[in-house]
């Protein structure tokens, strides 16, 4: 880490394997190569070199073929948080599948790590206007703070209008949208995934700068499988295909440069530290 950039920003990691979230059925999954290992090893390789520590979203499907990764992932003293446990779009679930996934990935992390699991974010960013009882089950079940409410508009999620930083979406209950940068009256998203392989690398860090202009702290996401070029390529929907596969391998010198450049931490921790210095929730 070096003192480039003033304040500290969130750093994420979306745990699931290369094929879960490209919509194919999970009957499926099986036939399919692991190499979650292969990503996560080298993001965390990346981590420790930066002396950063992150929030890490546990897919439960991925903790359960995965179990020593996840205990890893811990040990080296980064957040485990809740990425649900089936990777499915949380609309589409209805309250009580929500609700039995969500009891489901959390059973399975509290058999792994014995700090509680207080953050969550939905698979695809999926909660949405068409799903606003997801923030009651997000508290019945214990979470505190949802990072799933994208401020942007895409075929699969996003609510465009939805507040573009950290606040209270209910009480007892923060929301930490994905960083985006309003441009022209429209935001542009800016916080990682397949945006951080589609875009030039300074809109990244342009985007991420804004949000330090406007005393917020940047949220970034990756997926291990981004840092694996050579996990198996198949015939996919051209929009799938791109999203998933375009400029793979430059995930990682992108990844060190930004790590570099800017000094990150975990959701819990960032957020715990801005709601001391305000005497509030950010």
């Amino acid at each position: 880490m070096t003192d480039t950039v003033s304040g500290v920003d969130i750093f994420t990691v979306d745990f699931e394997d290369w094929y879960h979230g490209i919509e194919l059925a999970p009957a499926d999954w099986s036939r399919f190569e692991s190499r979650i290992e292969v990503g996560t090893c080298r993001l965390l390789d990346l981590l420790h070199e930066a002396d950063t520590r992150a929030t890490f979203f546990i897919l439960g499907v991925a903790a359960e073929s995965s179990p020593d990764l996840v205990r890893e992932i811990a040990r080296r003293g980064h957040e485990i948080a809740t990425h649900g446990y089936a990777h499915e779009f949380v609309y589409q679930l209805g309250a009580e599948g929500f609700r039995a996934d969500l009891q489901r990935s959390l059973e399975v992390l509290a058999a792994l790590v014995s700090v509680p699991v207080v953050g969550h974010r939905a698979p695809y960013f999926s909660i949405t206007r068409e799903s606003p009882w997801a923030y009651d089950v997000l508290l019945e079940c214990g979470i505190r703070y949802d990072s799933s409410v994208f401020p942007v508009h895409n075929y699969r999620y996003g609510i465009p209008d939805a507040p573009r930083f950290v606040h209270e979406i209910r009480p007892g209950l923060l929301e930490l949208p994905p960083s985006t940068w309003r441009v022209a009256g429209r935001n542009v998203p800016v916080a990682g995934g397949a945006y951080f392989r589609l875009f030039p690398y300074t809109l990244t860090r342009l985007g991420l700068r804004r949000a330090h202009v406007e005393q917020q702290p940047a949220v970034f996401y990756v997926h291990p499988w981004e840092l694996d070029p050579d996990h198996p390529r198949l015939p996919l929907p051209r929009r799938v295909a791109l999203t998933h596969y375009h400029n793979l391998a430059a995930t990682q010198g992108r990844l060190r440069k930004l790590l570099a450049e800017f000094d990150f931490g975990p959701a819990n921790a960032v957020l715990a530290t801005n709601r001391a210095t305000s005497g509030k929730a950010v």
